[in-house]
C-alpha cells in the first residue's frame, strides 16, 4: 500500500512497497513533475539519512536568496547551471536533492529561500530521458512552497521510512 505525503502540483512523494530488505519504491513530484521516472528505488538507510538532514536544514533556516538581481528563478537555475561568472562553491549552496542518491540525480535542481518562502527549479538533464521527453529539453520548472511545508513532506517521509524499517525516526 502506497502513502501520498504533499500535493503532486508543488512537492510531493509516495512511499510505495518494498523490492528488498534494503530497497523500496519512492516517487517524487515537484511541479507536476515526476523526478524519480528514470529510477524510483531507494536504498532506504541512506536516502531517510539524507532526507532527514535536509529536513533538519530547511527548519533552521538555511538556503540562500536568488543570488542575480532581476533573474527569474528559471532564468537564475541556468546561469547556475552553466557556471557563468561563478565558483563551484558558490553553486552548491543552491542544491537540493543531490545528496538524496541516484533516485534523484536524473534531475539538477536548485533551491532558493526568500524567509520562509522556497522556491525550487529542476531541469532533467539525462540523454535518456529527454529522448523519451523531448519537450522537456532545455525546459526548467519551478515550483514555490513554504519552508515548513515542505520541510513537514521531509519530516513525514522519514517517519514513514523509519517506520517500515522498523527503526527509530531520525532527525
Amino acid at each position: 500500500m502506497a502513502v501520498l505525503l504533499g500535493d503532486k502540483h508543488r512537492f510531493a512523494v509516495e512511499v510505495g512497497d518494498w523490492v528488498d530488505p534494503a530497497l523500496r519504491r519512492v516517487d517524487l513530484w515537484a511541479a507536476d513533475q515526476w523526478l524519480t521516472c528514470d529510477d524510483n528505488l531507494a536504498y532506504v538507510k541512506q536516502f531517510r539519512r539524507a532526507v532527514a538532514g535536509t529536513a533538519v536544514w530547511v527548519r533552521s533556516g538555511h538556503g540562500s536568496p536568488l543570488p542575480f538581481a532581476g533573474l527569474s528563478p528559471a532564468a537564475t537555475h541556468r546561469r547556475l547551471s552553466t557556471g557563468i561568472g561563478d565558483c563551484e562553491e558558490d553553486y552548491e549552496q543552491f542544491w537540493i536533492f543531490n545528496r538524496w542518491g541516484p533516485t534523484t540525480d536524473n534531475v539538477q535542481a536548485f533551491l532558493f529561500r526568500d524567509g520562509d518562502h522556497l522556491v525550487i527549479t529542476l531541469q532533467f538533464w539525462r540523454e535518456g530521458h529527454l529522448v523519451k521527453h523531448p519537450e522537456h529539453a532545455g525546459m526548467v520548472f519551478a515550483v514555490e512552497i513554504q519552508a515548513a511545508q515542505f520541510a513537514g513532506i521531509l519530516e513525514d517521509l522519514v517517519a514513514v521510512l523509519a517506520h517500515g524499517e522498523g527503526l527509530p525516526v531520525i532527525m
